[in-house]
């Protein structure tokens, strides 16, 4: 008898720390975006103040297939301009901002349950 719930293959950070973050397969140094599918592509902020509205359209617009999109926004928590999150509600996406250790966790753990998620996390040095 099986007692234990069907794992999906999903991507995993299995560490992460200041500036960087570490998945099964590679170290990365720098901002990505990550997908639960298995996505994952350098994301150019480098910080919170580089963040613009351009960047979260963009990220809006290629997160179609999305339940939920987590912003790691760098060692603390910081939220973009209200007008900066339009794209998403016009999708009906949504986006959960969190500081990047917080955003690591939670997409661990939505990723886990088989949930549609990506995460853009910068990574501050």
């Amino acid at each position: 008898m099986k007692l234990y719930a069907d794992q999906p293959e999903t991507t995993s950070i299995i560490a992460y720390g200041e500036g960087w973050l570490q998945l099964p397969q590679q170290r990365f140094e720098q901002s990505l975006i990550l997908g639960a599918d298995g996505r994952q592509e350098p994301w150019p902020c480098d910080s919170f103040e580089t963040l613009t509205a351009e960047l979260l359209a963009d990220l809006a617009a290629s997160c179609a297939d999305a339940q939920v999109v987590l912003l790691g926004s760098g060692r603390r928590n910081r939220f973009p301009p209200p007008a900066w999150l339009r794209p998403f509600a016009q999708r009906q996406l949504g986006l959960e901002t969190m500081d990047t250790a917080a955003a690591c966790r939670t997409f661990n753990v939505l990723a886990g349950e088989g949930r549609k998620v990506v995460a853009a996390l910068i990574l501050e040095r």
